[in-house]
């Protein structure tokens, strides 16, 4: 049970902190300088954290298996990182920016479960949805 909790616990705590962080860069700083920072101590505290707790770390052997994932995924994580600092700078408050985003993105995961990966859709999912797509309405007032 722990090893279901403790993951799901580090991602919200991560979140908490990661919008905290995003929404305090300064205005006047471009956010791809800020991102240049923030991927420099990612990579420090990954390379630490590899060779850390990894029993005979080699990286060279890691890079080897390599696919398009890793790869997409740093571009995704730029334009997540990119899109959230401007949404602040924009004025997006952070107690319904995230809520909005996650709404969405609950319904395109819902729909790209289905149809990428063959989860089932069940009624109280549908419902679920339209309840977050209903409380939108309520929180972006």
């Amino acid at each position: 049970m722990v090893s279901y909790i403790w993951p799901m616990a580090l991602v919200i705590l991560a979140n908490i902190i990661y919008q905290i962080c995003a929404k305090s860069v300064p205005k006047a700083m471009n956010p791809f300088a800020t991102l240049t920072v923030t991927y420099l101590i990612g990579a420090v505290v990954s390379g630490i954290l590899y060779f850390s707790l990894t029993q005979g770390a080699d990286l060279w052997k890691e890079y080897g298996r390599l696919n398009w994932a890793p790869v997409a995924l740093g571009l995704a994580v730029v334009g997540l990182e990119t899109g959230w600092i401007y949404a602040y700078k924009a004025g997006w408050p952070v107690s319904t920016g995230f809520l909005t985003q996650s709404a969405f993105l609950a319904m395109a995961l819902l729909c790209l479960g289905y149809f990428l990966f063959h989860e089932t859709i069940s009624w109280s999912k549908i419902l679920g949805a339209i309840i977050c797509m209903i409380g939108l309405v309520f929180l972006n007032r």
